[in-house]
């Protein structure tokens, strides 16, 4: 089976779409292809192939924004893979934030995709196939160049530095991260690595870092596919240390403010 297969499958066992909704999802993928528009007019307009179920992340990552931006300190994805929400979150701090470039916006990942299911994961599912997730070689370098001209495009532009993408096993890029830069504050920091250990890794590495009002999302906190995100949660906060809630228009992710 080629990677694409098996990354379709992992794509459908985490989907709640019926075949019905694949099927149309299928539909609006060949009216993009096909898309009478200029590509000027098809980026200016993207709006018309952009499902609820992709828009409703721009909304969450929206309403975060606006919770956290009193706070000082730079923004964190572990697991980033294409980058779609780091890409998101620049163009929300151009929006919410135009003159605030102190806020620093790190992504974390392989690039590689997901490694080995441990012990404290759910070996058993079909989920969690090593290398899915993966990007092509030199994604990374792609990436870098998006953000960079969307930075560009935003408000004092001209000022560079606010991006950095860290790849490799977060285990070890973590801790030397932040050991290198101890003076960090993390306002926000979106958790999406599913596996216990890596997520145990990036918990502890960012803990000394929050402060009251820090904002986390956790992607699979409640998902009995992943286990290990909350027991690695469990691990390193007391309940003392947190407010918990469901996401409101994103059920299946949780958000996590510090008191």
């Amino acid at each position: 089976m080629s990677n694409s297969n098996i990354q379709d499958d992992v794509y459908k066992l985490e989907s709640t779409a019926s075949d019905l909704q694949y099927a149309f999802r299928d539909k609006l993928r060949d009216l993009f292809l096909n898309s009478p528009l200029s590509d000027d007019d098809l980026l200016f307009n993207i709006g018309l192939y952009t499902r609820s179920s992709v828009l409703v992340k721009f909304i969450v990552l929206s309403d975060l924004y606006k919770r956290f931006k009193h706070i000082p300190g730079m923004i964190c994805e572990f697991g980033t893979w294409y980058g779609q929400n780091l890409v998101l979150l620049e163009n929300l701090r151009a929006m919410y934030e135009p003159f605030n470039k102190q806020r620093q916006i790190v992504g974390f990942d392989t690039f590689e995709g997901y490694s080995a299911p441990g012990e404290k994961d759910r070996k058993e599912s079909g989920v969690w196939v090593e290398n899915s997730y993966s990007t092509k070689a030199g994604y990374k370098d792609y990436l870098n160049e998006l953000l960079q001209v969307h930075e560009g495009n935003n408000v004092l532009g001209h000022k560079r530095g606010v991006h950095s993408l860290i790849e490799g096993d977060v285990c070890r890029t973590a801790p030397e991260y932040f050991r290198t830069n101890a003076s960090a504050i993390v306002a926000f920091a979106y958790f999406d690595l599913g596996l216990y250990e890596p997520t145990l890794a990036a918990l502890t590495a960012v803990k000394p870092h929050l402060v009251s009002g820090s904002v986390l999302l956790m992607d699979e906190l409640t998902w009995p596919e992943s286990p290990g995100e909350a027991l690695a949660f469990k691990e390193v906060f007391q309940p003392s240390e947190y407010i918990l809630e469901k996401c409101e228009l994103y059920p299946s992710k949780c958000i996590v403010t510090i008191k």
